[in-house]
């Protein structure tokens, strides 16, 4: 069970909602040329090439968390920041996460690593239909942690990703997504690579109507033991 304030026009309220479908949309870039950057970004750490693109992961809900505080097995996992797409009752809503991924068993098959860590998602929704006529427009931004430093890890606009209709459509032959469902909508590079952290932050800001998401956690590694 997930807990969200909807934000909307002048008003708020607070919801709970409990997903049955998770999809995480991998290689779901516009721009052939960016996804091509983040296929070699994962070349280099040893992932292979996906068969096509885009590509829809299904992932077990039991993954989903609103945590601040993330505990994964071993040093090798790291975050990225995504749009994500929640699928209410009365429409569809925005909101931000991470598609945690251990990187280790990337390089083993994808679909692995996507099932061994939290897919971490924000706390605030906005309303779909309100940010849709101006998409392209949203900023992700992501900022890391790593041996006490904190650099910024990933930033731009989502018209560097396909848009939730087209992904959507794509999934499901239909421009939505039933009640219920949650879906990641896609990446973008890091700056200078793809690397753990000790603590994850990241934002959607709205620069027409003046407003930003954001949610952060910290990274606990436990130690491997054979």
């Amino acid at each position: 069970m997930l807990t969200f304030e909807r934000i909307w026009q002048d008003r708020r309220d607070r919801i709970a909602v409990e997903i049955d479908t998770l999809i995480v949309a991998g290689w779901a870039g516009r721009d052939m040329q960016a996804i091509e950057h983040h296929i070699e970004e994962l070349a280099a750490i040893g992932v292979k090439r996906p068969s096509s693109v885009p590509l829809f992961y299904r992932i077990g809900t039991g993954q989903l968390s609103q945590t601040t505080r993330l505990q994964v097995l071993g040093p090798d996992t790291s975050g990225e920041i995504e749009p994500v797409i929640v699928s209410l009752a009365d429409g569809l809503w925005v909101t931000l996460g991470s598609d945690h991924t251990d990187r280790k068993a990337e390089a083993a098959g994808v679909a692995l690593s996507k099932q061994l860590c939290a897919k971490v998602v924000g706390t605030g929704l906005w309303r779909y239909d309100e940010v849709a006529p101006h998409w392209d427009s949203l900023i992700l931004r992501s900022w890391a942690v790593i041996d006490g430093r904190r650099s910024l890890y990933q930033e731009g606009a989502v018209s560097g990703l396909r848009s939730p209709d087209d992904l959507m459509t794509r999934y499901s032959n239909q421009p939505s997504l039933p009640p219920g469902s949650l879906m990641f909508g896609g990446t973008l590079g890091a700056i200078g690579g793809i690397r753990p952290a000790a603590r994850f932050e990241m934002e959607l800001e709205d620069p027409v109507l003046g407003r930003k998401l954001g949610h952060a956690y910290d990274i606990e590694a436990l130690p491997v033991v054979a």
